[in-house]
């Protein structure tokens, strides 16, 4: 038994783990970080730089970034295993709920529990119910039902079917999501040298924009613009950078109520 178990680990491609972490990870940072805006990967820090939103939007874009690379590696490895034996419909699907349950379990575990750095809903009265109702929907359950899946496999059943291609498809349709701003958000990040923020400032009337939120710094801004001839009007009254990617916007770029300048 033990040499059948040893066996199976050697061969058995890590492509469904690792997909499934991926999507796992696209999962709570579209809907907690973008949709829902109920926390920042790093909200809970609130101390020296972590206070700057700066520091928190690239944190959250770090963290996509992390996810980009782990679903490549599964895609890699995917392709890699494509004749192992252990690439069933049941295989992927087994593998793929065990990572997705993982990456839930782990952030639950080190970054709600142990590091504190976020919470699923921070404004919450009672954060520990939505960390464990997170915790046990998403993490326990899809762990539990991987297993099961997987000690229900047929032995005979190792011809690579649709769940490989369905997996590959969610786990990047995940990545362009989380790249690919709204279409309907008129908000532009906006990078700005101190120095020059008057003049800009000066020109958001003419140039028919309003401000949403500044950094402590001045030297990003994210602002509400007509269309996009507006945004590209900002780069003779200063700019440096106008964007509408969420590499640059994070979790602002799905606000939809305005934000006092500080």
């Amino acid at each position: 038994m033990s040499t059948s178990i040893a066996i199976e680990s050697q061969r058995r491609p890590w492509a469904g783990y690792l997909l499934g972490f991926a999507i796992g990870g696209f999962f709570d940072g579209i809907l907690l970080h973008q949709i829902l805006q109920w926390h920042h990967l790093l909200l809970g820090i609130q101390s020296g730089p972590f206070r700057d939103m700066r520091v928190q939007i690239l944190a959250d874009g770090l963290f996509h970034l992390l996810m980009y690379v782990i679903a490549l590696a599964g895609i890699w490895s995917l392709w890699r295993a494509k004749q192992s034996a252990y690439l069933s419909d049941r295989d992927i699907a087994s593998d793929a709920l065990i990572g997705f349950g993982a990456w839930h379990v782990i952030d639950g575990i080190v970054s709600h529990w142990i590091l504190g750095i976020h919470r699923i809903k921070m404004d919450s009265e009672n954060p520990l119910l939505w960390d464990l109702v997170w915790f046990l929907l998403f993490g326990v359950v899809p762990l539990v039902i991987g297993f099961i899946v997987r000690r229900n496999i047929d032995s005979g059943d190792h011809a690579p079917r649709r769940a490989a291609a369905a997996l590959m498809l969610v786990a990047l349709t995940g990545a362009f999501i989380a790249t690919v701003p709204p279409r309907e958000t008129q908000q532009v990040a906006v990078l700005v040298r101190p120095r020059d923020v008057g003049q800009l400032l000066d020109a958001l009337p003419s140039v028919g924009a309003g401000i949403l939120w500044a950094d402590r710094s001045g030297s990003l801004w994210v602002l509400r613009v007509t269309d996009a001839a507006s945004a590209r009007r900002l780069y003779q009254h200063g700019a440096l950078f106008v964007t509408r990617s969420p590499a640059a916007l994070g979790c602002l770029a799905w606000t939809r109520s305005p934000v006092s300048a500080e």
